[in-house]
């Protein structure tokens, strides 16, 4: 198993993935709650969108379902195999089924609040090779 290179988020970028980051959960605010009918009783499928930082920046990340419960302002989390999804051109972090989060240790960097990076918009620009 390869030793995980932890990325810092003023690193991420638009359109990659397979990032490991260690980041503080500065907020977080459940933006969808319903049930689904296709599963077993009680299954909920829940959203949050929870604002993330290191000693960079800080970004948006989108919890889904289990995610939501780790995602608690003030916890320390590792994001494994994270990646950057665009929503309304603007970069938000997501951990899909590939990847995990993990509670950690809490962290003893402050979270640099004045460069959140899901506040800068990116325009999609279509490349004509020539």
């Amino acid at each position: 198993m390869r030793k995980p290179v932890f990325t810092k988020v003023d690193q991420l970028r638009p359109g990659t993935s397979g990032h490991t980051l260690i980041v503080k959960v500065v907020d977080s605010k459940l933006i969808m709650q319903r049930n689904r009918p296709d599963g077993p009783q009680g299954r909920q499928m829940r959203m949050a969108e929870c604002l993330l930082g290191d000693e960079t920046g800080m970004i948006i990340f989108t919890a889904r379902n289990d995610q939501v419960d780790v995602m608690k302002a003030g916890t320390t989390v590792i994001l494994r195999n994270s990646k950057i999804d665009m929503f309304k051109g603007s970069m938000r972090l997501a951990v899909d089924k590939w990847g995990r989060v993990e509670v950690t240790e809490p962290a003893d960097f402050t979270v640099k609040e004045d460069n959140n990076l899901s506040l800068i918009e990116y325009e999609l620009v279509n490349v004509v090779e020539g």
